[in-house]
C-alpha cells in the first residue's frame, strides 16, 4: 500500500468513531424526547446524517485504493449502521493504516518481503 491509501485508512478511521458517538448521542435524544420536552433529534440527526455521510464517502475512497475484499469491505459498512460498531473499526482501521505506512516506508527504502 502507498502512503495515499494509508491516508484513506486514516480519513476513515478518523471519522469512524465520531460517527459512532453521534449515532449513540442521536439513540439517547430519541428515548429523550418520547419520555421528556427534551427534543434534540433535529441537532442531532444533523449532525450524525452528515457524520455517516462523510463515512461513507470515506470508506468508499479506502475501498477503492485497498481493494479490500468483499468481506471486508462489507464489514466496515456494517460497523457504519451499528450503533457502537465505529469503534470496533476504528480499532481494525488504526492496524491496517499503520500497516500500510510500515509497508509504504519499506518499498521507500528498498526493503522487499522475501
Amino acid at each position: 500500500m502507498d502512503i495515499k491509501t494509508a491516508t484513506a485508512l486514516r480519513r476513515l478511521r478518523l471519522v469512524s468513531a465520531p460517527e459512532a458517538v453521534s449515532f449513540l448521542l442521536l439513540l439517547v435524544c430519541s428515548v429523550l424526547k418520547r419520555t421528556t420536552e427534551f427534543n434534540a433529534v433535529p441537532v442531532m440527526g444533523a449532525v450524525h446524517g452528515l457524520l455517516f455521510t462523510l463515512y461513507v464517502l470515506f470508506w468508499a475512497d479506502a475501498w477503492n485504493r485497498t481493494k479490500w475484499p468483499l468481506k471486508t469491505a462489507a464489514y466496515y459498512f456494517v460497523m457504519a449502521v451499528l450503533p457502537a460498531g465505529g469503534f470496533l473499526a476504528d480499532r481494525r482501521l488504526r492496524r491496517e493504516a499503520e500497516d500500510a505506512v510500515i509497508a509504504s516506508r519499506a518499498r521507500k527504502e528498498g526493503v522487499v518481503n522475501a
